[in-house]
């Protein structure tokens, strides 16, 4: 493949006509939404580690929930080494940096897990962003040598599993990793076009009848999150429009709308994983899709908060759980190139 190829199909910041003029941030982000924010982040940053990683338990020091603590942070407004968070979003980057090692894998020795091409993707992703922001070059080199790595483990069938060179795929393992190249491209590092154009062909293929995605291609239900998270990757690869796109928004309206006037329970399987791909979803769908699923969510989250500010999610952390919550609150800012039409 020559790394050379612009990703022109796949990567493209403009969205289609029919999401431009939607409702602006200034009407969605009320300033129970924006206090709430602010106490979650005030929570957060003062459970960073001492090495710069989030997490608890046995999350303690892993990629994935540092990375997207970062993000929470930046999709806020806030800034590598500037201002009030600058030096909580430089540790966090300095422990992503120091776990990437020379193959380009984001692995951290502390963390042991059974999929460690999660942390690889989230901590690409956070690399990216960071990179866009700051232009280190440091954070190139190891972001370019992240991005090589990534895309030479997709596999036959056009995805991505739990290990780097895995000869099997799934929809969950994909998303990480096309968002990640599409950050990675949006910061300027070249990405093979036919890297997305056999994603788009794995996830097409894991699109059940009813508009649901399946786990894996090779057949199974479909279930909200992975269904929020298969409409990501489609975006992700530049597709839009067109019958999947609309069988699987239309999905997930009937299946996974949330009720603001109900608790959310945390025995929803992968609650923050599903809103945190579904709200992306819905923002880039725009219109009806979006006028409904955004205001839904917002109460349901502002609802759970605890009083202390985070978020509790027992089956990873709650630092998970609040950097989670806190991404999909700011969607509406679009701060960031990722999370942007």
């Amino acid at each position: 493949m020559v790394a050379g190829l612009v990703l022109s199909s796949m990567l493209s910041l403009v969205a289609p006509a029919s999401a431009a003029g939607d409702d602006p941030a200034a009407s969605l982000m009320n300033d129970e939404t924006r206090a709430s924010i602010d106490r979650s982040l005030a929570w957060l940053a003062e459970r960073q580690n001492r090495d710069g990683s989030f997490g608890s338990g046995g999350y303690m020091g892993n990629i994935a929930v540092t990375s997207l603590a970062g993000l929470a942070f930046m999709t806020a407004g806030h800034m590598p080494g500037q201002g009030n968070y600058g030096d909580v979003i430089d540790k966090a980057i300095g422990y992503v940096l120091d776990n990437t090692n020379t193959s380009g894998f984001i692995e951290s020795r502390l963390s042991t897990t059974h999929g460690p091409m999660y942390s690889h993707g989230f901590g690409c992703l956070f690399l990216a962003e960071a990179y866009g922001m700051t232009q280190r070059p440091e954070i190139r080199e190891k972001l370019k040598k992240a991005v090589l790595l990534t895309v030479s483990s997709q596999n036959k069938e056009g995805g991505w599993r739990y290990q780097p060179g895995s000869i099997d795929a799934d929809l969950s393992v994909t998303v990480c990793q096309i968002m990640a190249l599409r950050a990675a491209r949006n910061a300027g590092i070249a990405v093979p076009k036919e890297i997305a154009d056999r994603c788009i062909q794995y996830v097409r293929r894991s699109q059940n009848a009813d508009g649901g995605f399946m786990y894996m291609a090779h057949g199974g239900s479909s279930a909200p999150p992975r269904s929020a998270a298969g409409l990501v990757a489609l975006y992700s690869a530049g597709i839009y429009e067109g019958k999947e796109v609309e069988k699987g928004l239309d999905y997930m309206m009937q299946n996974a709308l949330p009720v603001p006037s109900m608790r959310p329970t945390r025995r929803q399987s992968h609650y923050f994983y599903g809103h945190y791909y579904a709200v992306q979803a819905m923002w880039q769908a725009g219109g009806d899709y979006w006028a409904k699923w955004y205001p839904a969510i917002r109460e349901e989250l502002l609802r759970s908060q605890s009083a202390q500010g985070f978020w509790e999610d027992p089956s990873v952390c709650s630092e998970y759980g609040t950097a989670m919550a806190v991404i999909i609150l700011q969607t509406p800012n679009a701060h960031l190139p990722i999370f942007q039409r």
